[in-house]
C-alpha cells in the first residue's frame, strides 16, 4: 500500500505539470473522470502554448531525466502517438545543467580508486556536454593521450528506479482498466525502456558495445570508432580516445574541408547498412552530435549507450521487405509479414497487400530525394490495430534510427536519397543471403537449434504444467509461451524449419 501512496503523490505533481502545459486531455484519454480534470484546471492554470507535441516535450523536460528519456523512446511509437506527436517528441533534447565539479571529482576518484591528478595530467572541469544521464569532460592522461571522460550524473540511478516503478504501476493500471490497449503492450514497453536505460547507465557495457562495433569495422577505413581506455573506465566513468571532426550535418564546413557531401552520404548509408544487415548490431542514436567527418572523410561515431540488435530472421525479413517496397512488389511485402508471423494467419493477405499499397504509393510517388523509408515504416506500424499486428520493439528502434539518419542525409546532400544509394547493397545482400542454398543451410541450422532446445522445453513444460494443474489454475496462451521460453518472439515456427525437417527425414529414409 505504501508504494501505491508514493506513486499517487508523485502523480499529483505530474498532474500539476500537465495542467501548466495544458495537457490534461491526456488524462481524459486514459479514462480519468471529467470532474477530476475540471478541478485540476481550476487549481492550476495553463501557462504554455504551442502544438500538443511541443507542450508534451516541455512537460517531460520539467519532469526530469527519466521522463526525457521516456519521451525520446516514445518518439518511435507512431502507432501509439501518431506521426505529428511523435515527430515533436523526436526533437526532445536532454541538455541539462552541468553538475558541480566536486561531484565530478568524487565520482571519478571513487570509481577509479585514484586521485584525479594521478590519473590525468590535465582535466577540463567545464563540461563540453551535459545530458540527462551523464556529462563529458576533455582530459589528457599521464601518458599524454588526449581523451574524453564521460561521468554519470550523481543519484541518477535512484531517481530512475523510482520513476520506473511509477511507469510500471501506471502501465499495469492501464492494462487492467483498458483491455483494448493490451495489444500495444504498455508494460512491455516500460520494461524494454527500463532495460535500455539501465544498460545505458553502465558505462562498462557502453565501452564493450563500442569495442564490438570497432571490431566489426576493423578493416573498414570509412567508419571509425574511438579507442576505449579500459584502465580508466568503470561503471560510472567512461574514458575513450578524443576525436576531432566536423559534425555530419555541417554541410558548408564539410565542403570547405575539401570533402564531397554526396560521397560522405554514401559512406554514412553504407556503414548503417553494414551495421543493420551484415552485423545485426547498430548504433541506434545517430543524431548529428554523435556522428563526425574525419580528416580523410571517414565517418566517426561516438556515444554507444543505445545500440540495437537484429537476429538473422529479422534481418532477412527486413532486407527483402525494403527491396520489395522499393520495387513496389506489394504482394511480396504482405507475404513477408505473414511468413515472419507479424500478422496473424487468420487475416486476409489480399487486404494486407492493399494496405501496403495505400501506405507506400503516396510516399514512393514523391521525388527521390523526398522519399522517406522511415516514414513508410511508421505508416506501416499505424495499421497494426486493423490487422492485429503485435509490436516489434527491435523494429521500432531501427525505425527511429532510420528517421534520424534520413534527416542527417537530407541536410548533408539535399538532392540525394540514402536508401536509393543503398539499394544495390540491399539487393546484393538479399541475393546472397536468401538464395535457395542459403535458405536450406539456415533452415537446417534452425532444426538443429530447435532439436537442442527440445528436451529442455519439454522438461520445463512438464514441470510447470504439472505444478499449475495441481493447483487448479488455468493456462492462457501467453502463460504457455512464457513457460516454453518462446514468449519474446511471439512467432510461429518458420516455414523453413518444416522444409528443412522434411529434407532431413527424407535424407534419413534414402540413405538408410
Amino acid at each position: 500500500m505504501f508504494p501505491a501512496l508514493k506513486n499517487i503523490y508523485r502523480l499529483l505533481s505530474i498532474v500539476q505539470t500537465l495542467a501548466r502545459n495544458d495537457l490534461l486531455w491526456l488524462l481524459k484519454d486514459v479514462g480519468v473522470p471529467n470532474s477530476v480534470i475540471k478541478t485540476a484546471h481550476i487549481i492550476v492554470k495553463p501557462k504554455t502554448k504551442g502544438r500538443p507535441g511541443e507542450r508534451i516535450a516541455n512537460a517531460l523536460q520539467e519532469l526530469g531525466p527519466t521522463f526525457i528519456k521516456f519521451g525520446q523512446a516514445l518518439s518511435t511509437r507512431t502507432d501509439l502517438l501518431g506521426e505529428k506527436l511523435a515527430k515533436d517528441l523526436s526533437k526532445l533534447q536532454d541538455n541539462l545543467s552541468p553538475f558541480d565539479k566536486t561531484e565530478v571529482r568524487n565520482i571519478i576518484e571513487q570509481e577509479l580508486g585514484i586521485e584525479i591528478e594521478e590519473c590525468f595530467s590535465e582535466f577540463t572541469w567545464e563540461p563540453v556536454a551535459a545530458a540527462s544521464i551523464a556529462q563529458v569532460h576533455f582530459a589528457v592522461t599521464q601518458e599524454g593521450e588526449e581523451v574524453a571522460v564521460k561521468v554519470l550524473r550523481p543519484n541518477i540511478e535512484r531517481a530512475f528506479t523510482k520513476d520506473i516503478a511509477l511507469f510500471l504501476w501506471i502501465a499495469t493500471l492501464l492494462e487492467h482498466s483498458r483491455p483494448e490497449i493490451r495489444r500495444l503492450k504498455p508494460i512491455e514497453v516500460v520494461e524494454i525502456f527500463e532495460e535500455t536505460v539501465r544498460l545505458e547507465m553502465d558505462f562498462r557495457l557502453e565501452a564493450a558495445a563500442a569495442q564490438e562495433l570497432a571490431e566489426n569495422f576493423a578493416s573498414d577505413n570509412d567508419f571509425k570508432v574511438p579507442n576505449i581506455n579500459w584502465q580508466r573506465t568503470s561503471r560510472r566513468v567512461l574514458t575513450m580516445e578524443r576525436i576531432s571532426g566536423i559534425a555530419i550535418d555541417e554541410r558548408d564546413a564539410i565542403i570547405q574541408a575539401g570533402h564531397d557531401p554526396d560521397k560522405i552520404l554514401i559512406r554514412a548509408a553504407t556503414s548503417l547498412f553494414k551495421q543493420v544487415f551484415r552485423d545485426g548490431f547498430f548504433h541506434a542514436d545517430q543524431h548529428p552530435g554523435n556522428l563526425f567527418v574525419g580528416k580523410e572523410g571517414e565517418i566517426i561515431a561516438v556515444d554507444f549507450g543505445i545500440m540495437g540488435r537484429l537476429d538473422k530472421p529479422t534481418r532477412h525479413y527486413l532486407g527483402e521487405m525494403l527491396e520489395s517496397f522499393l520495387e513496389r512488389d506489394y504482394p511480396r511485402v504482405a507475404e513477408l509479414h505473414f511468413e515472419a508471423g507479424y500478422v496473424p494467419y487468420n487475416k486476409s493477405v489480399q487486404a494486407f497487400t492493399q494496405a501496403c499499397r495505400s501506405i507506400a504509393e503516396p510516399i514512393l510517388d514523391k521525388p527521390q530525394n523526398e522519399i522517406s523509408i522511415a516514414r513508410l515504416l511508421a505508416h506501416l506500424f499505424q495499421v497494426t490495430e486493423t490487422f492485429e499486428m503485435e509490436t516489434q520493439p527491435q523494429l521500432l528502434l531501427l525505425q527511429k534510427t532510420m528517421l534520424t539518419a534520413e534527416g542527417v542525409g537530407r541536410t548533408l546532400s539535399p538532392d540525394a536519397n540514402m536508401w536509393f544509394l543503398a539499394q544495390p547493397l540491399i539487393r546484393d545482400w538479399v541475393g546472397k543471403n536468401l538464395g535457395p542454398e542459403t535458405i536450406v543451410l539456415n533452415a537446417v541450422g534452425e532444426v538443429a537449434d530447435g532439436l537442442r532446445r527440445l528436451p529442455m522445453i519439454v522438461s520445463n513444460m512438464e514441470k510447470n504444467v504439472a505444478a499449475i494443474t495441481k493447483s487448479g489454475l488455468k493456462l492462457n496462451p501467453d502463460t504457455v509461451r512464457t513457460m516454453s521460453g518462446t514468449q519474446k518472439t511471439n512467432k510461429p515456427l518458420s516455414s523453413r524449419f518444416y522444409i528443412a525437417l522434411i529434407i532431413i527425414l527424407l535424407g534419413l529414409l534414402i540413405f538408410n
